[in-house]
């Protein structure tokens, strides 16, 4: 009975965690070894840091979240005109994306498919691009 529970929680499409934090820069190597050499962060070959976490209540599970600047004006972040983006680790992301579709939510793309996972962006009230992320 409790898998049975379990397994239903899991299809509840809602966030998890965070995936990961980005933010502008105006240099972002600059930035990234300012990190490096003072706060100990590993940037890896793709720019970014990865911060590695167990789930509480899934405790064989992996979790990282990723954390990289962006050179300040990157595309990435449009339409939204903030500084930042943060992205969430969801489950059930075409359950979540209807329930956002039915609450009027400004859904951004479609749900794109990676080997390491699914990805969708949206606007928040207060036009923040969110990403959201399905671990595969």
């Amino acid at each position: 009975m409790e898998d049975q529970k379990s397994n239903a929680d899991n299809l509840i499409p809602k966030v998890t965690g965070i995936g990961g934090i980005f933010f502008f820069s105006d240099d972002p190597q600059k930035t990234k070894d300012w990190y490096a050499k003072n706060l100990g962060f590993e940037i890896s070959d793709w720019g970014t840091s990865s911060f590695e976490s167990r789930d509480l209540n899934k405790p064989e599970e992996i979790n990282s979240l990723q954390w990289s600047p962006f050179k300040k004006g990157d595309d990435y972040f449009s339409p939204s005109k903030k500084d930042f983006m943060i992205n969430y680790r969801v489950q059930n992301i075409e359950g979540l994306i209807a329930q956002l579709t039915e609450n009027g939510v400004t859904i951004l793309d479609d749900i794109a498919t990676y080997d390491y996972g699914k990805f969708v962006h949206i606007m928040d009230a207060e036009g923040n691009k969110i990403e959201l992320w399905e671990p595969a």
